[in-house]
């Protein structure tokens, strides 16, 4: 088990922990919550080593493998497929020691042995699995690492910590950079998981999916609740109504000791009894008020207009030169519509979505736009956009020079940019705050067709519940791409299926998706097995597979009769050398030590005989196994 004991650990002047403990037992899946910079990725340095405890203890079986999501890609020319095998450390061990072993027989079969154990023949099929379910096409498992995008180099990093047969995995936001079908693809992993996992996410959905513990970094602890995120969210809002409950009872006895206090302390008759109260006020063990609000409150203001339609597309056609991702479709946004866009990874939903924001424009048919149409875009290249060197007042006052400041700064206090932060350069900014500066641009305009691709990216679970309760009450048009199920279940009441180069409604919610996905992929597969002759080569594998089990049980008693030939050799093997190695001696030659020397003698000569003949006898039986492995 993992054990975190009266553990103490600072960053710079700041303290993560104090005191606190964490008791984790094998095969537990445990999400771990808390705001930005409560410890969650310091914790995972802990179990990996990197960071030590300044006291208490850290205690977790020395013997365990740990696989975690590197944050990096090393620019290298090794092929997808090859890149994440690597995951597998041991088989790649078991695989160098089987290239330096090969001109020892005994040895390269022992090699050969584990490699088979470690599920060496099916590594490329496992690895080609993996890339598969994290959306990477047949023809890409071959192309070179230095050929993906930075979004595709973390998704090779995920399928090579998934590709570790590890017994505690460390994942930290593994649905960013990862669309829907993917997101429920990793749910579906992970619940075949088998070891103990960590996991950091901001992914309500994807927390009540995938784990059955919630540790919750808060005031420098760690308290383990069970159940998923929903049951977290239960539990902590008894307990904080309990505590609140606690802190004004505490309250109110305080203010009545402290006003027998304030009426008598300056009578002689009742000094001793307001002394008495004054220390009791002073004994008391004080509860913290309970608090839950967000740092983060902001809304959309109403459209200045507000056109219906919105917008609409007659028998369009939309792409990129010399490829047509959509085409022949209809459609019209509805003032007030909000439409959530389902469809597999390329199918098409981000090029619907630069269409709609006019980053690209119709190759065929028509598009209509209703008149005082105003578009609000958010995707992750908007981040791009941003200028490191100013602040994030200088960025909304070049939106709208004319404001005032102290209402800019009201305005982004709601996005927790107060005080110095709303004025300093925002290049130390994390990925989520930059985020959240986007939206804040992109709400102050006003939008009355609101384009969101991907917007949860970074940001923590505080600011997906401010975005989502803001969206609810926005007055505009909607039209969203998320992996974020939450989001999209709480801001949109119809999806649109990009699938198969068009665009139509999806009559169903998103359980219906997953099953409609599921059944597709289903028969997908099964016409591509169809087409190519898979049906024959199962048949053929499994005709393979039971020849194999035969010959497997042929091998069976001559490998029973290897093992005891091997365990005589090895135990006569040492006794001989002993008596060669005293034969090479002087001492044994004198006059006094003829006798002995006679046995000796005697007992060298039977002991090379017979070592002489269980090795003859240990290669006709090697002789054996290797002709039926060749049948």
């Amino acid at each position: 088990m993992i054990r975190l004991t009266n553990a103490t650990l600072h960053r710079g002047a700041k303290i993560l922990f104090q005191d606190a403990a964490l008791t984790l037992h094998p095969g537990q899946r445990v999400g771990l919550i808390g705001a930005n910079g409560a410890g969650k990725s310091s914790l995972f340095a802990l179990l990996m080593g990197d960071l030590s405890l300044e006291s208490g203890e850290l205690s977790m079986p020395p013997s365990w493998v740990i696989a975690h999501v590197a944050q990096e890609t090393p620019a290298v020319d090794r092929s997808a497929l090859e890149y994440v095998i690597d995951g597998d450390r041991e088989l790649r061990e078991i695989e160098a020691q089987l290239r330096a072993s090969e001109h020892d027989g005994v040895l390269h079969a022992e090699c050969l042995a584990r490699f088979e154990q470690a599920g060496g023949y099916q590594a490329e099929a496992r690895a080609g699995k993996l890339l598969f379910g994290l959306g990477f096409s047949a023809d890409e498992l071959a192309r070179p690492v230095t050929d993906f995008s930075g979004g595709w180099r973390m998704r090779l990093n995920l399928a090579q910590a998934l590709m570790c047969r590890s017994d505690l995995l460390l994942l930290d936001e593994p649905t960013n950079h990862l669309d829907l079908e993917t997101v429920m693809w990793l749910e579906g992993w992970l619940n075949a998981y088998r070891g103990t996992m960590l996991l950091i996410s901001h992914d309500r959905d994807f927390l009540d999916g995938t784990v059955d513990r919630i540790a919750h970094l808060a005031n420098n602890k760690i308290t383990l609740y069970t159940g998923n995120y929903a049951d977290f969210e239960n539990q902590r809002a008894e307990q904080l109504s309990q505590q609140q409950a606690a802190f004004e009872s505490q309250q109110r006895k305080i203010q009545h000791l402290q006003s027998f206090v304030d009426r008598f302390k300056a009578q002689a008759t009742k000094a001793k009894q307001a002394q008495s109260r004054v220390k009791a006020i002073e004994r008391m063990e004080k509860i913290a008020a309970a608090h839950v609000d967000s740092p983060f409150e902001f809304s959309f203001a109403p459209p200045e207009s507000s056109p219906n339609p919105v917008l609409a597309v007659e028998s369009g056609a939309v792409g990129y030169p010399q490829r047509t991702i959509l085409n022949k479709f209809s459609f019209s946004i509805q003032a007030g519509a909000r439409i959530g866009l389902l469809g597999r990874n390329g199918a098409g939903k981000s090029t619907l979505i630069k269409l709609l924001a006019e980053e690209l424009a119709l190759s065929d048919g028509r598009k209509v736009e209703g008149k005082g149409i105003k578009i609000g875009y958010f995707a992750q290249h908007q981040l791009e956009q941003l200028r490191p060197e100013y602040s994030a007042l200088w960025h909304l006052q070049k939106l709208d020079p004319t404001a005032k400041e102290q209402d800019l700064r009201n305005f982004l206090g709601g996005f927790n940019f107060g005080g110095e932060m709303a004025t300093a350069a925002i290049a130390p900014f994390s990925g989520g705050e930059k985020s959240r500066l986007a939206l804040a641009l992109l709400i102050w305009q006003r939008p009355n067709l609101l384009l969101l691709d991907e917007p949860t990216n970074h940001l923590d679970l505080e600011m997906r519940d401010a975005l989502s309760l803001a969206l609810q009450d926005y007055e505009g048009a909607l039209v969203l791409v998320s992996h974020d199920r939450y989001l999209l279940r709480a801001t949109t009441d119809q999806f649109w299926l990009v699938d198969q180069g068009t665009v139509a409604p999806f009559d169903g919610d998103l359980d219906d998706y997953r099953r409609w996905r599921i059944e597709a992929d289903a028969a997908e597969q099964a016409t591509s097995d169809a087409k190519n002759g898979v049906s024959d080569r199962k048949a053929q594998k499994r005709q393979e597979a039971e020849l194999r089990q035969k010959m497997s049980q042929l091998k069976k008693p001559l490998q029973k009769e290897l093992d005891k030939v091997e365990l005589q050799l090895a135990q006569l093997q040492p006794e001989l050398k002993v008596i060669e190695t005293e034969l090479a001696g002087e001492a044994i030659y004198l006059a006094e030590n003829k006798e002995k020397l006679k046995q000796m003698l005697l007992k060298q000569a039977t002991l090379s005989e017979r070592i002489g003949e269980l090795e003859g006898h240990w290669l006709d039986l090697q002789e054996k196994m290797e002709s039926l492995t060749a049948e």
